[in-house]
């Protein structure tokens, strides 16, 4: 059974009836980054958002390092070249900013955070550079 609980931080989350713990939503930032057999191969790096339910934050951290050492993965592409995905860094793990998931709201914000070099952060985001991947 699952019932919504405040937990000691006056946050609601999901309280499981069979172990009597408050979990919650953490958003883990992960970094992984490919590498290729080939000579000419340009590194490419992922920066992936995954949301984990958990117990606590240790719990959290723990379980987006062992997902994120599980989803590391070699492949052959269309062009005969192997390429590997692997784990690079856990950037980030915290709790979402609002752990209340209503379902008639239409926006959750779940993650924020700050930098002060947007120019550093235009020159890697593939997105805002208008590159080619």
């Amino acid at each position: 059974m699952i019932v919504d609980s405040k937990n000691s931080c006056g946050e609601y989350g999901m309280k499981t009836g069979s172990a009597d713990k408050v979990e919650s939503f953490y958003i883990a930032i992960i970094l992984y980054k490919s590498s290729s057999d080939q000579a000419d191969y340009q590194t490419l790096y992922q920066e992936s958002f995954v949301l984990i339910k958990a117990a606590s934050l240790e719990e959290a951290k723990e379980k987006a390092l062992n997902h994120s050492k599980n989803e590391s993965i070699s492949y052959t592409n269309e062009n005969e070249e192997t390429i590997t995905w692997s784990l690079q860094q856990v950037v980030d793990v915290n709790s979402v900013l609002y752990d209340d998931f209503d379902s008639s709201k239409d926006i959750v914000d779940l993650y924020t955070r700050h930098f002060r070099n947007y120019e550093a952060y235009q020159s890697f985001e593939p997105l805002l550079s208008k590159e080619q991947l």
